[in-house]
């Protein structure tokens, strides 16, 4: 993985046409990852739509990779620095009274401003975040746990000293299920259209809206745990069901059922 002064190279005294250049394709880059994602991501997209050339890429950032750092970066650094001092702010000043919503607002409020900012993105830095951190590519992903390691631990301590009685593993479960959700929402849809019709053309002020989605996520942060070997409610659905009449598929081995290996094989996709 690039390193940070690989992806921030020494200043050669750029003129102001070289300048252009860099924030043109920081610009394409970024616009084209919303759209299509790191998959549908080629330098031939990138360059066209910043009107440079492969060597402006590789003069600039070295090749792709640095180049697609540099754009996540330039969004994502700040944010998770307002991130990390509010959530600071919050817990410096509660103490003991610090609750989910805190820990939510200290998440969320940042995005929010700065999605406020044309400079910094604008609207469009909520559909990038949602298209980051729901990318299936191993590259995004590798990026993300490597460079927001600390950040995303900061707050996952955080959240636990809220919710001491939850697990570790049960608390993962809930936070990747209410984030992943969200991400999906905001990757895929224009936002300020879907809460348009959501609110029936009614301005919700951003501390409402967070009000909302704090709603739904700390109700589930706070379900109930299930009981220790208690049954599962949805267990006798299952064994209820209607026997399947084809023959090939009545031999066919149930997924569901098909024992540890299976359990196991989901449990790996559901944390990769």
């Amino acid at each position: 993985m690039p390193t940070r002064s690989t992806l921030n190279p020494p200043s050669r005294a750029p003129s102001r046409a070289s300048g252009d250049t860099k924030t043109r394709l920081l610009d394409a880059a970024e616009a084209i990852f919303i759209d299509a994602g790191y998959e549908g991501m080629s330098m031939r997209l990138i360059t066209a739509r910043a009107d440079a050339n492969l060597a402006a890429v590789n003069y600039h950032f070295g090749g792709k990779d640095a180049l697609i750092h540099a754009m996540l970066t330039r969004r994502l650094d700040g944010l998770n620095q307002n991130r990390l001092a509010l959530l600071e702010r919050f817990q410096t000043s509660l103490g003991s009274q610090l609750t989910c919503e805190h820990i939510l607002g200290a998440m969320f409020i940042p995005a929010l401003q700065q999605s406020r900012c044309l400079d910094k993105s604008g609207p469009a830095l909520l559909r990038l975040l949602g298209r980051a951190y729901t990318d299936p590519s191993p590259f995004i992903r590798n990026f993300l746990r490597g460079i927001y390691a600390d950040v995303a631990e900061r707050f996952f301590r955080a959240f636990q000293t809220v919710l001491p009685h939850l697990p570790r593993e049960e608390l993962g479960w809930r936070l990747h299920f209410c984030i992943g959700s969200l991400s999906g929402i905001l990757a895929a849809a224009d936002t300020s259209t879907l809460i348009a019709d959501f609110t029936q053309g009614q301005r919700l002020e951003d501390s409402q809206l967070i009000g909302r989605l704090a709603l739904v996520m700390v109700a589930a942060l706070k379900a109930p745990l299930s009981p220790p070997n208690g049954a599962c409610p949805f267990a006798s659905m299952f064994t209820e069901r209607e026997p399947v009449s084809n023959s090939a598929a009545a031999l066919a081995p149930d997924p569901l059922s098909a024992g540890p290996f299976a359990h196991h094989t989901a449990s790996q996709h559901a944390i990769a």
